[in-house]
């Protein structure tokens, strides 16, 4: 089936026609930066101008990068603290006429990978992190979602949320090597060891491309995998959700 995927991030808001069966994108990606602030009336004029482009008439599939339950947002995640309590898939769907099918971005980037990529066949707890402009992440028990895990929201040991620590945003606002940086995120690591004991790690995000880079840093002895989908993999999951939803 031919979906139109979107994946909504803290800096750009990209979409693409996906098969859902193979994965294939059927289209150039297109992306448009996120924009600042990124209210939910700015994102919702984006996403109808990302709909036109494609000139698409049907159900659209939506990665967000936040919480979401039934389509709102239960938390404000780091888009814009106005998106607390909005229903997207209602917000959107009032500004393009169509119908919209939203969910975590980190879930719907697993499911991608966990039906068709890196993950796939894999038995036992497989966790997807995301490491963007923060930690998003998915958890998945022989190939089936439980959503809404957000490690991210853990509390560090010097007090700060994880991925204030551990995003590759605070890579760049701070500078640090790539060996500094991953060194930090193994910390993350460890805390996924030892409180849910998975058999695969799937690493995400932009900064995944770097991983034969940076692996050597990290001391985990869980399996980990890059994303096969790489920066593509929200949109294709976020169309994969979209038909389990309509069929």
């Amino acid at each position: 089936m031919k979906i139109l995927g979107f994946d909504i991030g803290g800096s750009g808001i990209k979409a693409a026609v996906v098969d859902t069966k193979t994965g294939e994108l059927l289209t150039e990606r297109h992306r448009i930066p996120t924009p600042k602030p990124a209210t939910p009336e700015a994102v919702a004029k984006v996403v109808k101008e990302m709909v036109q482009h494609f000139d698409w008439k049907k159900a659209v599939g939506c990665s967000f990068p936040t919480t979401i339950v039934d389509g709102k947002c239960i938390h404000s995640g780091n888009l814009s603290p106005k998106w607390l309590n909005v229903k997207v898939d209602k917000l959107f769907k009032k500004e393009t006429k169509l119908p919209f099918y939203i969910s975590n971005d980190a879930d719907l980037a697993g499911l991608a990978e966990v039906s068709l990529g890196a993950g796939k066949n894999e038995e036992g707890v497989t966790i997807v992190i995301t490491i963007g402009t923060g930690i998003g992440s998915g958890l998945f028990y022989k190939g089936s979602l439980i959503p809404n895990l957000e490690l991210g929201k853990m509390l560090h040991s010097n007090g700060k949320i994880i991925e204030l620590y551990t995003a590759d945003s605070v890579r760049k606002r701070e500078e640090l090597t790539l060996k500094q940086w991953a060194l930090r995120f193994d910390e993350l690591l460890e805390y996924v060891r030892i409180v849910y004991s998975p058999s695969l790690i799937i690493l995400g995000g932009g900064i995944s491309k770097k991983y034969d880079d940076f692996k050597e840093y990290l001391a985990t002895d869980v399996k980990v995998k890059v994303a096969e989908f790489r920066n593509n993999a929200g949109i294709i999951g976020a169309a994969m959700y979209a038909h389990k939803q309509i069929k």
